[in-house]
């Protein structure tokens, strides 16, 4: 007899079928296999006390601080620890309860509807001069050529843009943007690029991004998380995706001392505004991607937290991006010139992903691909 302890089991069920679990037992056992740690904010006293007393009641359990029984603050923060079973049981008998916990259980029953998306690679082409990265600069012809080669590395999808979007970057007018992007657009409508991969325009101006779109492009990838209704009509009015970024500020002022009570809940609550925004102007929620906008008007420690709880946002039911190659943040945490850091880039990039990010934008696609490749198999290997 051998006895061992497994690592992180990335698909219960699949590790019970292979075990030879009957059918009806892989979906009880499954449900059981799967830990949650739910971090509840400012909930009413006495219903701390009904929560946690709930929660013990069926095997989970509330971690609170002193004095909740005596109530002797109004409102504490708790954490609710419960296997994806115990979320369920709790998600229908909050409903139930009064002080407020009636959200509550609405709020975890999202959390268990999550959907899964394949995982996919976006390249970046800058059409521009003053991109961070000076590899990732393209025109013309170049840019064209590249794009190619993404796709032949493995890129299902390419983000051209026209306008850095990197700290302090300096202003550019309309007409310069489109005489960037024009030919690009052109090069991409004659050759039928189109039909290899999804084309995304990073970009936001409406008269720049309709082009793109009437060139064959599908994807809007919007820095600015639609604040334009202009933005969210096009995509409309083309049946694009429209990615929605999260940023404090502009590229000229967001790194200005960025400031936050609480950035996980704060990104939340605008991506549930701007959803709203745009499904209330008949945009699909099946339509919209999410990107937290690591770097975007954030502190190194920000952008950690944002990845810490990346499963967080999954509870949406959109697609989540995450793009972080190359960035400040990986140089902040270890001295590193920004054509060294693709080791970093990987490392964020593979935790996002295991945190339930499913497209990574970045400038080098093959080593992503790889990188990728080899993930998913140790993920997806149960049992020999």
């Amino acid at each position: 007899m051998d006895i061992y302890r497994l690592g992180d089991i990335y698909d219960p069920k699949a590790l019970l079928r292979s075990l030879g679990v009957e059918s009806g037992g892989v979906a009880i056992m499954a449900n059981k296999m799967e830990l949650f740690y739910i971090l509840i904010k400012d909930l009413k006293a006495p219903a701390v006390n009904i929560l946690k007393q709930d929660a013990l009641s069926i095997g989970a359990d509330l971690a609170v601080p002193s004095g909740v029984v005596n109530c002797e603050k109004p409102a504490y923060d708790c954490l609710l620890i419960g296997t994806k079973k115990h979320i369920e049981i709790l998600s229908r008998k909050e409903l139930a309860q009064p002080f407020g916990l009636k959200e509550v259980a609405k709020t975890l029953k999202r959390f268990l509807e999550s959907k899964n998306y394949p995982i996919r690679i976006m390249g970046v082409i800058n059409a521009n001069d003053d991109s961070f990265y000076q590899k990732s600069r393209f025109v013309g012809d170049s840019a064209i050529c590249a794009c190619e080669k993404m796709i032949e590395e493995g890129a299902t999808i390419v983000d051209i843009g026209a306008v850095s979007s990197r700290p302090r970057a300096l202003s550019v007018s309309i007409e310069e943007e489109m005489s960037r992007i024009q030919p690009i657009c052109d090069a991409i409508k004659a050759q039928k690029l189109y039909q290899k991969a999804l084309f995304s325009i990073d970009g936001y101006t409406p008269s720049v991004v309709e082009y793109a779109l009437k060139c064959g492009f599908g994807m809007v990838n919007d820095i600015t998380g639609a604040s334009d209704q202009k933005i969210i009509e096009l995509a409309i009015e083309h049946n694009a995706t429209l990615c929605i970024m999260h940023m404090q500020g502009t590229p000229q002022t967001m790194q200005h001392n960025p400031f936050y009570k609480d950035i996980t809940a704060e990104v939340s609550a605008f991506f549930e505004e701007r959803i709203s925004k745009c499904e209330a102007l008949g945009l699909r929620r099946d339509k919209i991607i999410l990107d937290v906008g690591i770097g975007f008007g954030k502190s190194v420690a920000h952008n950690i937290r944002l990845l810490q709880n990346m499963r967080h946002f999954t509870s949406f039911g959109c697609e989540l991006l995450v793009g972080a190659s190359r960035k400040s943040m990986i140089d902040t945490i270890i001295p590193t010139l920004i054509e060294e850091r693709l080791p970093g880039t990987l490392a964020i990039h593979l935790k996002a992903l295991e945190s339930g990010a499913t497209i990574v934008r970045c400038h080098d696609v093959a080593a992503h691909f790889q990188a990728i490749k080899v993930w998913e198999a140790i993920q997806n290997e149960i049992l020999d």
